[in-house]
């Protein structure tokens, strides 16, 4: 068994898991792509780089699936497509705190 998202625009709005041979003889008239999606990516731009879920991005170009920002002050990181906060973290746990722009203690 596979993954594999339906991409639209640059996002995915479907994910399912099935065999190549479905997938293969499938049809599917509404607007889309299926992209076979890999849960063990981890970096690999071989594999899209990321693991997908409904709501994330996919870029055609590069071959990449990637989250949504979970901050606006964040960038997006375009070799390992993750996202990085403006400052780095501190080794202690933490959460990024937008309004200050800043990682707060969470100890």
């Amino acid at each position: 068994m596979a993954n594999f998202a339906k991409v639209l625009d640059g996002n995915v709005i479907d994910i399912v898991v099935a065999d190549q041979d479905f997938m293969d003889t499938f049809i599917d008239t509404s607007p889309g792509d299926w992209i076979e999606a890999f849960p063990d990516a981890a970096g690999d731009p071989e594999k899209r780089y990321n693991f997908c879920g409904v709501g994330d991005s996919y870029n055609r170009v590069v071959d990449a699936f990637y989250p949504k920002s979970p901050y606006p002050s964040w960038t997006l990181d375009t070799t390992t497509y993750t996202w990085e906060a403006p400052i780095e973290r501190p080794s202690e746990p933490s959460r990024w705190n937008e309004e200050d722009q800043a990682w707060v203690s969470v100890e």
